[in-house]
């Protein structure tokens, strides 16, 4: 849904991404210090509620959009690699379990509904990069659908600033829940593009990008 910024998000980040290629840091240090700092706002902030969801949605949406430093470092620098490709969806799969851990603990008491569509949205959001992966293995392009990784954090970002400010509970229960199905229906539009590809011998490109 999403897919469409990314082009100019890319743009922002293209300074920066010079800039640290120029002082010699390397593309893979970014996204690990990217991934820590997912991951300590999700634990740290997210957990304590109230105003922190909002603290900890901002943080968590900073170093989300900083993760497309490292794909503009490696091109700038020709350090693009198998490896940094592999870490990159790795660190992907960490922040995931971090942002939807967080929010499971902050509302495992106060709102059980909400913290089970933290845990079922981050277990169905695994079937989407596990549908993509196995696609590529087979040969077939299956990166797109109707919700990608960007879409459901974008959405589930703004969903846990609004609570943060002071918008009902019920509001994120709703969201992680949509964003079970969404993740769902992205998945079969994904087992659909394998299978379409499989009947018809050939491959199927069926988006350029995304996880």
């Amino acid at each position: 849904m999403l897919g469409w910024l990314r082009p100019h998000l890319a743009k922002v980040w293209e300074a920066p991404a010079r800039g640290l290629v120029a002082i010699g840091v390397h593309p893979n240090a970014v996204t690990l210090v990217g991934t820590l700092g997912i991951v300590l706002a999700s634990l740290l902030m997210l957990p304590r509620g109230g105003q922190w969801l909002a603290w900890g949605a901002i943080t968590v949406t900073f170093f989300a959009l900083s993760d497309m430093l490292d794909g503009n470092m490696a091109r700038f620098s020709g350090k693009a690699s198998r490896f940094g490709a592999f870490l990159d969806s790795l660190m992907d799969r960490v922040s995931d379990a971090a942002i939807f851990a967080g929010l499971a603990w902050a509302f495992w008491e106060s709102s059980p509904l909400t913290a089970a569509g933290a845990i079922a949205a981050l277990a169905v959001g695994t079937f989407v990069p596990y549908a993509r992966a196995r696609a590529a293995a087979v040969g077939v392009d299956a990166s797109r659908g109707l919700a990608e990784r960007s879409d459901r954090l974008a959405i589930a970002g703004v969903a846990t600033l609004a609570v943060g400010l002071g918008a009902p509970v019920w509001i994120l229960t709703v969201t992680l829940w949509v964003l079970v199905l969404l993740a769902a229906i992205t998945t079969v539009q994904r087992t659909l593009a394998v299978l379409t590809a499989d009947r018809a011998g050939t491959t199927v490109e069926f988006g350029q990008s995304g996880q």
